[in-house]
């Protein structure tokens, strides 16, 4: 989500601590595991979150059209959306879902599908929900008929949109939630069915790779382990449970309490079997907002070092995570404000580090604005240029490593018979296409895809220049 300053030295202390420990232990090795196709090939996912603008919209979808998507793939070559949906519009009423709203919401992932692209449904929340203040301005994402505040207050006047996190009635409504009072144990269960009919709308949708549970989880007055292997541990359960029911096959993407995670701070979620036939699908899926940038500074000077630092410590505790979790990693946000200074160098960073550490990623947002991929007025941020650089879509083996710039792509994998090899390429680094070192290669100049075969066994080095 779009980020401001915390009020949080405290914080920033823990970060530098948590990144010490972290530096003590040696550096955990990239991730060996992956999302897959339908044809077992390695997934790497890149593209955006859409949209911030479906959390304020009566009808929680977002400001998007089928031409935004084609602008967006022609630009930047994506392959992949974080599409949020809102557990208020899902389960209007209790035990009532809107299935005029999952039709909507299945003729936007149409949209995605016909074009190529994996779809993650994102139960997107934030501050709980719109029913924590009169006005409903202030949160997204829980029902009205969910929010117990108990009388307590929320007070309006606030410094930054994350400060109400630290309001009495906010705490007290994801204590009702979490069950932490007692008093209304039904919520993580109307939670988990509600996610139930979310899959029962979308197993058989070949658009929809899978299901991200929670935006951004937040304990109310229970955080750090005790959140993340209790309460938030026992919805996971219960959601993952709900969801196997009607859908054996989708992904099932976990995420980490926000606060200090996406910091750098380790990560204390707990191993979740997937019952279902075969390899588990679930994945890890953090977020990341350095925390000098998160507290305004820009990705210059001294707070490139320490924003850098926090990029190593993060990495190595997620990481660490997905090793436990035994879960590939997709970087569910990251994002800053495009026209400060540094901002193209620290997404070439991020994208970097996902190449290095075998991860997907989606940037926050694709709303018009300075965050965003275009401005209001439709034209282009340094973001398009920042972000349109060769990547593998699909890989037809295990990858081992992956190193781009804007005019060559080296990919290392150990093949196997999964299918071929899809290469996008950008039409400014690549204008006429590219050659594969190695194998048969074929150029779809419309989609900008370099296809190619290989063996099937050993290991393999692919290096891609223009043509």
């Amino acid at each position: 989500m779009k980020r401001a300053r915390w009020i949080v030295s405290l914080a920033a202390v823990a970060v530098l601590v948590g990144g010490v420990l972290s530096a003590t232990r040696n550096a955990p090795e990239p991730s060996t595991r992956f999302i897959t196709d339908d044809q077992g090939r390695a997934l790497i996912l890149r593209g955006f979150n859409t949209a911030g603008s479906a959390k304020s919209t009566p009808d929680a979808l977002p400001e998007l059209t089928e031409a935004d998507i084609d602008r967006e793939y022609g630009d930047m070559g994506t392959n992949f959306v974080r599409f949020l949906i809102q557990w208020r519009a899902v389960e209007p009423q209790p035990g009532v879902y809107d299935t005029k709203y999952l039709d909507k919401v299945a003729e936007r992932v149409r949209w995605y599908g016909k074009r190529g692209y994996h779809v993650l449904l994102d139960m997107h929340q934030d501050l709980w929900g719109s029913g924590i203040t009169p006005t409903g301005t202030a949160g997204n994402g829980a029902p009205v008929w969910a929010t117990h505040l108990d009388g307590l207050p929320v007070g309006t006047d606030q410094p930054t949109w994350e400060m109400y996190y630290l309001e009495p009635g906010v705490i007290r409504a994801f204590d009702h939630f979490w069950n932490t009072t007692g008093e209304h144990p039904e919520l993580m269960d109307h939670y988990a069915k509600a996610w139930k009919a979310v899959a029962a709308r979308f197993r058989d949708d070949p658009g929809v790779l899978g299901y991200d549970l929670m935006n951004e989880p937040w304990g109310g007055s229970v955080q750090g382990p005790q959140f993340e292997t209790g309460p938030l541990a026992a919805l996971y359960r219960r959601s993952i449970a709900e969801i196997r029911s009607v859908d054996r096959d989708s992904w099932i993407f976990l995420e980490p309490q926000a606060v200090g995670v996406n910091w750098g701070l380790p990560s204390a979620l707990p191993y979740f079997d997937d019952p279902r036939d075969g390899q588990p699908r679930i994945a890890f899926a953090p977020h990341l907002y350095p925390l000098p940038l998160d507290l305004g500074e820009d990705y210059t000077a001294g707070s490139k070092e320490w924003t850098d630092r926090t990029l190593g410590w993060w990495r190595e505790n997620v990481l660490r995570t997905a090793d436990r979790l035994r879960a590939p990693v997709l970087l569910g946000e990251f994002g800053l404000d495009m026209s400060r200074p540094g901002a193209s160098d620290l997404v070439d960073r991020v994208v970097r580090l996902g190449e290095r550490s075998g991860m997907g990623m989606a940037y926050w947002s694709r709303d018009p604005g300075t965050w965003g991929p275009y401005d209001e007025g439709g034209r282009a941020t340094p973001l398009v240029a920042a972000y349109a650089r060769p990547y593998p879509r699909a890989i037809g083996g295990v990858p081992v490593s992956i190193d781009s710039d804007q005019r060559s792509l080296t990919l290392t994998f150990d093949g196997d018979d999964t299918g071929p090899t899809e290469i996008y390429l950008p039409a400014a680094g690549f204008p006429d296409g590219g050659r594969a070192s190695e194998g048969e290669a074929t150029w779809d100049a419309a989609r900008r895809i370099l296809t190619v075969t290989t063996r099937t066994s050993g290991r393999i080095t692919l290096t891609i220049t223009p043509t």
